[in-house]
């Protein structure tokens, strides 16, 4: 009996201690393997788990909107409060009041771009300038004249109110332009035909911000008594305009674009030599009768007031703008490699900068910046998923195309903003590019373009 025991002992002893050998073979091979210098850096350098922003994000969208002048808040304030007449009641003293007040703003948007009080129209916004103007002229002359010619790269606005010209039976012209974003003027001027009613280019494109050669184009037209509509939204009180020197017959204006409250904007119309244009909304037959409905006079005051800083400030407005705009452009080359600037690098409103950082998604470039708020194209379309209509218009690759962010750079961006911005971007890019296969492959001398992409 005590030797059967005995052998049970033993048996349980030995396999305890293979037990226990066993678990530490398991442990010692568990045991993680030494990371690399260089790769416990990247870790720490791209770590974005301990980000937090506390705060609302920066403002770098100055082509979706800009933030109202407390100046121009200032010259609202009495007409939003006190002086609440409507400015067409001609019989008391509410009336005349807030009549005169609208009639100085008229003066203030006239004086901006050369022109003469009587051919301001005021608007909801330079989308509705833009719908009066093409429809409006197009229609007017349509028993006569049945064509019109724009840009490929026009706001979203020009290009639908043209779209429905096409259902009435008009014929359009969608002038390409070259990779620089610029039209091409000896193309223009082939395009032109005795039926040409009307030609509509924007001055600076939301977009990129390419300056279009507007004083050449105004001269071409009126050689050729063809009416020239110019969407200058974005230039207005940013670079110097004169609606006679550089012949344009008509002008859309936006009172946002200029640091001036939304829901108002302006349409020049030339009265020498007369422009016709058919209302597209019936009313009271305000503002010469091309705009019924009340003008709202708080709103028109504001637009008056902005007009007006901006004829003040526009030089200092462009040196602080430029000086803004290269140092963000070049803190960020300097550090990264394959940037493209999209659009014309001279012809161009700096405080509008397009940039495509090659082997990186647009999207998740924007979301990695959430502190900073930026857009990838036009607010106006930027919902949608396809990339920008603006730079397929100009020849960008489609990848290109998706990777690129728009910096809207404005009268009240301060240099610790733009510094912050640009080195958030360079570190966000370098992440992203580090996750990125087809970054590999380039780093290795691969060219992208010689590969045969097998689709499943």
């Amino acid at each position: 009996m005590q030797k059967v025991l005995g052998r049970i002992q033993a048996h349980i002893l030995r396999t305890r201690s293979q037990n226990a050998s066993v678990s530490m073979i398991r442990q010692e091979s568990t045991k993680p393997a030494a990371t690399s210098k260089e790769f416990r850096e990247r870790q720490v350098r791209f770590n974005i788990k301990n980000e937090q922003t506390e705060g609302r994000p920066l403002y770098l969208d100055a082509q979706a909107t800009t933030p109202m002048d407390p100046r121009v808040l200032d010259a609202m304030l009495p007409f939003l409060t006190n002086y609440y007449g409507n400015p067409h009641s001609r019989t008391h003293a509410y009336g005349w009041e807030t009549e005169q007040a609208v009639e100085k703003a008229r003066e203030q948007v006239a004086t901006l771009i050369g022109a003469d009080p009587k051919e301001i129209i005021f608007t909801s916004g330079a989308t509705e300038s833009n719908n009066i103007s093409v429809k409006g002229v197009a229609r007017f002359y349509g028993a006569k004249k049945r064509h019109v010619i724009t840009t490929q790269t026009e706001h979203k606005c020009v290009l639908d109110s043209c779209r429905a010209l096409e259902n009435e039976g008009f014929k359009v012209t969608y002038l390409p332009v070259q990779v620089n974003g610029i039209i091409d003027m000896k193309q223009l001027e082939e395009t032109i035909t005795p039926e040409t009613s009307l030609v509509s280019i924007m001055t600076v494109n939301n977009e990129i911000g390419v300056k279009q050669p507007i004083s050449e184009i105004g001269q071409l037209c009126r050689s050729r008594k063809v009416f020239f509509h110019t969407d200058a939204a974005q230039a207005v009180g940013k670079i110097p305009l004169d609606v006679n020197a550089m012949n344009i017959d008509l002008m859309s204006i936006s009172g946002h674009k200029i640091y001036g409250p939304k829901g108002v904007g302006a349409l020049y119309v030339r009265r020498r030599p007369r422009v016709r244009l058919e209302p597209i909304q019936s009313g009271g037959g305000q503002e010469r009768g091309l705009r019924s409905g009340t003008v709202p006079a708080p709103l028109a005051v504001g637009l008056g007031a902005a007009a007006e800083l901006a004829l003040q400030e526009m030089d200092y407005d462009k040196k602080w703008v430029d000086f803004l705009s290269k140092r963000l452009l070049d803190r960020i080359s300097s550090a990264l490699p394959h940037v493209i600037r999209n659009g014309d690098p001279d012809a161009t409103y700096n405080g509008c900068l397009n940039l495509s950082f090659a082997y990186v998604e647009g999207e998740s470039l924007l979301m990695a910046l959430k502190d900073v708020a930026l857009s990838s194209g036009s607010a106006c379309t930027s919902a949608s998923l396809e990339p920008s209509y603006v730079l397929r218009a100009i020849g960008t690759d489609e990848d290109l195309a998706h990777s690129s962010i728009r910096f809207g750079i404005g009268r009240f961006t301060t240099i610790e903003e733009v510094d912050y911005t640009a080195d958030k971007c360079i570190k966000h890019v370098e992440r992203l590019r580090e996750m990125s296969p087809l970054w590999e492959m380039v780093q290795e001398g691969i060219d992208l373009k010689t590969i045969q992409w097998s689709q499943h």
